[in-house]
């Protein structure tokens, strides 16, 4: 008996134990539940709002400051498909919606139409925008968004876990090595391929694969990095210099869909609820004496870079395809009932 559980207490030294475990991103936290622009209906996500009025122009921030407006609210991710794939048909038939789930509650559906014709194809599911991984800024019932005062890089983003809450909103910072990847997914005996998008605090995008959805009602599809090192004292020990340089977080990039020549084609269904990760932390909270942030503001001053960066980016192509929809034609078409009725 003592020899057992001296084996045990052996087993239990070797595991590490300064691992962690976070949900990347929960869609269950993502529903509509605040009304931009007319209407009652909720249309965007409060905790997710993000204002892009400022970079459109103030001819159109004063006039379409609610088109400027939008969130990671579920019927604003996006599908993307192949090059060779996509024709009217198949981009107007590929998008995602709200779907409620009586074990999970609201979860994100998405729907992809791929061609008929046997070739290779895949779909690509982002939000509508670069996840920020600074954004200090406090979102009012109205919508109104008002940007925190201080040191944003020392600040809890809205896009992270605060205090208390179990799950983020597709930020985790803190995160050195990722050793497993969790998607929790609705299988319907499709035969595509899964794989996660999972960005790091230098931007690089990494695509990792889940394996495939050929199964029935809800699955977690597990991805264990082979690469990662059990044993402490088998790893590479580096010492890396700890200011200027952001503390390393990970962001959620989207999801990809593989579909192969040899499987069928047509329309694609499938639901998620949410993503989690084990990671070893990379910094250890050691009660630093110097704020070196607040003296120096250099991560500060990168980070806002970038966001400005984006806010363009997607701020000018918010303008487009709003001025876009405005050139849409809104007549009824001519075999429509309503439209011989209204004659």
């Amino acid at each position: 008996m003592k020899q057992m559980l001296i084996l045990v207490v052996i087993a239990m030294l070797a595991v590490p134990l300064f691992a962690e475990e976070a949900v990347l991103i929960d869609f269950s936290l993502l529903a509509a539940d605040i009304t931009i622009g007319e209407g009652d209906t909720p249309n965007e996500n409060q905790r997710t709002l993000m204002d892009f009025s400022h970079v459109a122009g103030p001819s159109y921030a004063d006039r379409y400051g609610d088109v400027m407006r939008t969130s990671l609210a579920i019927r604003n991710w996006e599908v993307t498909l192949a090059s060779s794939s996509r024709n009217v048909q198949t981009m107007g038939l590929s998008f995602t919606r709200e779907a409620a789930s009586r074990e999970h509650g609201t979860v994100m559906g998405v729907r992809v139409h791929f061609p008929i014709e046997p070739f290779n194809s895949w779909a690509m599911i982002k939000p509508p925008f670069d996840i920020p991984a600074y954004e200090v800024s406090e979102v009012s019932a109205d919508g109104t968004i008002t940007p925190a005062e201080g040191s944003t890089a020392m600040m809890t983003s809205r896009f992270e876990a605060a205090e208390g809450e179990s799950a983020a909103y597709g930020v985790v910072k803190n995160v050195g090595v990722i050793r497993e990847i969790k998607v929790r997914v609705y299988g319907l005996n499709f035969p595509h391929g899964l794989s996660t998008l999972i960005v790091d605090n230098m931007g690089i995008e990494r695509t990792i694969f889940m394996g495939y959805l050929n199964f029935d009602e809800w699955g977690e599809l597990i991805w264990r990095n082979p690469a990662y090192l059990q044993e402490v004292r088998n790893r590479e020990i580096r010492l890396m210099p700890l200011y200027p340089f952001s503390t390393p977080f990970v962001k959620f990039g989207g999801f990809l869909i593989q579909r192969d020549a040899a499987r069928p084609g047509g329309d694609f269904v499938t639901y998620f609820r949410d993503v989690s990760i084990i990671y070893d932390l990379a910094v250890l909270d050691t009660g630093r004496d110097i704020d070196d942030e607040s003296i120096w503001n250099i991560i500060q001053t990168r980070e806002e870079r970038r966001k400005v960066f984006e806010m363009e980016r997607f701020g000018h192509n918010q303008v487009q395809r709003y001025l876009e929809q405005q050139r849409q034609a809104t007549e009824a078409p001519f075999n429509d009932p309503s439209r011989s009725n209204a004659q």
